[in-house]
């Protein structure tokens, strides 16, 4: 797991709870904080492992 997967992985786990937390005490503007944050950390996962994949080819070339 590279640097960028690990950062989106830790964004979607703090997004989730931020959601949970505004769920449990009726803010609808920090569960909409964290349900943006999940996908800010999905994205940020997706471009690690893109990153990884182009590494692994360029491997493979090499």
């Amino acid at each position: 797991m590279g640097k960028d997967q690990a950062e989106g992985l830790g964004k979607k786990v703090a997004g989730k709870a931020k959601e949970i937390a505004g769920v449990a005490t009726d803010n609808r503007k920090l569960e909409a904080e964290g349900k943006a944050q999940q996908v800010e950390g999905k994205g940020q996962e997706m471009v690690g492992k893109a990153k990884d994949a182009l590494k692994s080819e360029e491997k493979k070339k090499a």
